[in-house]
C-alpha cells in the first residue's frame, strides 16, 4: 500500500475552481474574523477620504479663480492637509492589519501542512526529498501571504472605490461619467481575461524551485560525506544544471506575469487620453469650470488606482494560483497507513510485556522492487526476547517498520497483543512498541527535551528525579552534572557536541521513559566503542527485564541474550528456533555463525 495522490502529477495550466478559493479564505480567515472586519473598516475609511480630497482641491481652485478671501483658501488648504495626513494613517493601518492578518492565516496553513505530512506514510518520505516539502511548506505558504491578508478585502474596497468615483463622476457630468465607467468596464473585462494566463507558467517555476531546494537540503545534510570524498565541484555542476533549468521557467514566469502590467499600462495611457478629451470638450462649450475639469481629470487619474489595485491583485491571484494548485496536490496526497478504530491492551501493572506475531507476512516497497520479506511467520510470547540476523538487506529492519507500523504488510498480518497493528490507533501502537535504531535523531533543544521529546508537561520539576534515575541507569549521569546547565543544557541539532554512543544512549534513555511493551533494537550497538556498549549492556539487563524484545545485531555478545533467533535470507526465514536448541545442532546456521564469526559472516 502506498501514498497516493489523486491531483495529476505536474499537469500545467490547471485551475483553482471558485470553491477552492472560497473554501481556503473561509477556513483560515474565520479564526481571525475581527480581524478582517478592523482590516475592511480601515480600508472603507481610507476610500472617503480618497473621495473627499479632490472636492477640497476643487473649492480651493474655483475660489482662487474666484477672490474669495484667504482665510478659507487656508482653511481649505489645511482640511486638505489633514486629510491627506488621516489617509496615510489609514493606509499605514491597513498595511498593519493585512499584513497581521495575512502572517496568522499563513503559519496556521504551514502547521496544517506539517501536520499532514508528519502524518503521511514512509512511502511518501521515501519518495519526497525534505528541501521539496520545505519549499511546499514555506515558499509555497508565502505565495498565499497576500490572498490571505488583501485580496478579498482589497478587492471588494477597490471596487467601492472604483464605484464612489464613478457615481462622482456622474454627479458631476453624465457625460464624464458615461466614459469613464464604459472605460472602466473594458479595461476590467480585459484584466479578468488574462487573470489565468500566467498561472500555468509560475507553477512550472515552483516545480523547479521544490526541485533546487530539495537538492540543496539533500546536499547540505551530507556535506562531511561531499568534503570527505572531494565531490564539491560535482555538487556545483549539478547545482548549476538545476539552476540553468529553472532560470528560463522563472524568467516565462515574471513574462507572462508583466503581462497583466502591459495591459494596464496601454488601457490607463487610452483612459488619460479620453479624461483629457472629455475634459477639454466640456470646458470649450461652458459645461465645467477649471475646477470641475480638475476634479473629474484627478478622478480618473484616482480610477487609475483601483484598476491598478486590481490587476496587482490578479498578478498575486496568479502566483497564489499556483501555490494553491501544489498545496492541494499535497494535501490530496492520501496515507496508506491510517489510524484503526483503536484497541484496549491489557497490561497489568509491573507486567508491561506484550506478544509479537507475524502471519505470512509479505512486503515489498514499491510495485517494482523485488519482495523485502516473503511468507515471514513467526510468533513471539510476552518477555521472550527475539535475536534477528541477517545480511544487509535481508530484511530485518523491515521487520521492525512492519511492526511499529510505519507500513503495512503486502500480504498477510502482523499482531501485538493478539491484537492486528491495523486495529491500533497509530499513537497507541507506537507507545506499545518502541525503537531505537542506528541512527539516533538528536534535535536542537534541552538534554531534557531530548529526552521527553518535546512533550507538553514533561518539563515539571517533579519529573527530575525520574530524568536522573534513567541516567543513573545509562552510565549518563555523571556527563551530565558536567553539562554547564546539567538537563536544560541546549545541545545542537544533529547531536552536534555528542559522541555516536551518547547519542544513543539518550536515544536509549528515551525508551526507558515511554515504558512500552515490547523493544526493538536495530543495531542499536554497532557504533559503539567497548566501554560505551558495556554501559548499553547493563542498560538493556534493565530495559528488557520483564519486556519483549527483537534485537536486530551484528555482535556476539548482544545476540547471546536472545530467548530464539531468527536468521533471514533474501527476505525469508532461514532457520527459527529456540537460541539453547539452535546453539546445541551443529548442523544448524546459528551454529555455524558461532563457530565462524558472527559478525565477519554477516559483513
Amino acid at each position: 500500500m502506498r501514498a497516493k495522490s489523486s491531483a495529476g502529477k505536474g499537469e500545467s495550466g490547471v485551475k483553482v475552481p471558485l470553491r477552492g478559493y472560497i473554501d481556503l479564505l473561509g477556513r483560515y480567515l474565520r479564526p481571525w474574523g475581527w480581524r478582517v472586519a478592523a482590516l475592511a473598516c480601515v480600508l472603507l475609511a481610507g476610500i472617503g477620504l480618497q473621495l473627499l480630497g479632490p472636492h477640497i482641491l476643487r473649492m480651493f481652485i474655483d475660489g482662487a479663480i474666484g477672490g474669495v478671501p484667504h482665510d478659507r483658501l487656508i482653511s481649505a488648504a489645511v482640511l486638505f492637509m489633514l486629510v491627506a495626513l488621516a489617509q496615510q494613517l489609514m493606509g499605514a493601518t491597513g498595511k498593519y492589519l493585512g499584513e497581521d492578518v495575512g502572517l496568522r492565516a499563513t503559519n496556521e496553513l504551514r502547521g496544517d501542512l506539517v501536520s499532514w505530512c508528519l502524518g503521511l506514510d514512509m512511502s511518501f518520505w521515501r519518495a519526497t526529498r525534505p528541501g521539496e516539502l520545505i519549499e511546499r511548506t514555506d515558499g509555497d505558504v508565502e505565495l498565499l501571504a497576500n490572498f490571505f491578508s488583501q485580496f478579498v478585502v482589497g478587492l471588494l474596497a477597490n471596487f467601492v472605490l472604483l464605484a464612489g468615483i464613478l457615481a462622482v463622476l456622474f454627479r458631476e457630468n453624465i457625460v464624464a461619467g458615461t466614459a469613464m465607467t464604459l472605460f472602466a468596464a473594458g479595461a476590467l473585462a480585459i484584466l479578468f481575461a488574462a487573470r489565468n494566463f500566467a498561472v500555468p507558467f509560475w507553477e512550472a517555476a515552483r516545480g523547479y524551485s521544490a526541485r533546487f531546494y530539495g537538492f540543496l537540503g539533500e546536499h547540505l545534510t551530507g556535506a562531511e560525506d561531499i568534503q570527505g570524498l572531494g565531490a564539491g565541484r560535482h555538487v556545483l555542476n549539478r547545482m548549476h544544471s538545476l539552476l540553468r533549468e529553472w532560470y528560463p521557467a522563472a524568467r516565462r514566469a515574471d513574462l507572462a506575469g508583466m503581462s497583466m502590467w502591459m495591459i494596464s499600462t496601454v488601457v490607463f495611457t487610452v483612459g488619460t487620453a479620453v479624461s483629457f478629451a472629455v475634459g477639454a470638450y466640456l470646458y470649450g462649450r461652458g459645461l465645467a469650470s477649471i475646477g470641475t475639469v480638475y476634479l473629474m481629470f484627478h478622478y480618473t487619474q484616482l480610477l487609475r488606482r483601483p484598476i491598478e489595485q486590481v490587476r496587482t491583485q490578479m498578478q498575486n491571484l496568479q502566483r497564489a494560483s499556483a501555490g494553491i494548485i501544489r498545496i492541494r496536490r499535497l494535501l490530496d496526497t492520501k496515507p496508506a497507513v491510517v489510524d484503526g478504530k483503536g484497541a484496549n491492551l491489557d497490561r497489568p501493572a509491573g507486567d508491561p510485556a506484550l506478544s509479537a506475531a507475524f502471519q505470512q507476512v509479505s512486503f515489498s516497497y514499491d510495485e517494482v522492487s523485488e519482495a523485502a520479506l516473503q511468507d515471514v511467520d513467526f510468533s513471539l510470547k510476552p518477555g521472550r526476547i527475539l535475536g534477528l540476523l541477517g545480511r544487509t538487506g535481508s530484511g530485518k529492519t523491515t521487520i521492525a517498520r512492519l511492526l511499529l507500523r510505519l507500513y503495512d504488510p503486502t500480504t498477510g498480518e502482523v499482531l501485538v497483543g493478539g491484537v492486528p497493528t491495523t486495529t491500533f490507533r497509530l499513537g497507541e501502537l507506537r507507545s506499545a512498541v518502541g525503537m531505537v535504531s542506528q541512527e539516533v535523531e538528536i534535535f536542537s533543544g534541552m538534554v531534557r527535551d531530548n529526552l521527553t521529546f518535546f512533550r507538553d508537561g514533561e518539563r515539571a520539576t517533579a519529573r527530575d528525579d525520574e530524568l536522573w534515575s534513567v541516567l543513573e541507569e545509562l552510565g549518563l549521569a555523571a556527563w551530565c552534572h558536567g553539562l554547564d546547565d546539567g538537563l536544560d543544557t541546549v545541545i545542537g541539532g544533529g547531536g552536534r557536541g555528542l559522541s555516536a554512543g551518547e547519542a544513543q544512549l539518550l536515544g536509549l534513555a528515551r525508551l526507558f521513559l515511554r515504558d512500552p511493551g515490547i523493544v526493538v533494537l536495530d543495531e542499536a550497538s554497532s557504533r559503539l566503542d567497548p566501554a560505551t556498549e558495556r554501559l548499553l549492556e547493563r542498560a538493556l539487563d534493565r530495559l528488557l527485564r520483564g519486556r519483549t524484545a527483537i534485537i536486530i545485531a551484528h555482535r556476539l555478545e548482544t545476540v547471546m541474550r536472545a530467548d530464539e533467533i531468527m536468521i533471514l535470507d533474501q527476505g525469508k526465514v532461514a532457520e527459527y528456533g529456540p537460541r539453547e536448541e539452535l546453539q546445541a545442532r551443529p548442523g544448524s546456521l546459528f551454529a555455524s555463525l558461532l563457530r565462524v564469526g558472527l559478525g565477519e559472516h554477516l559483513a
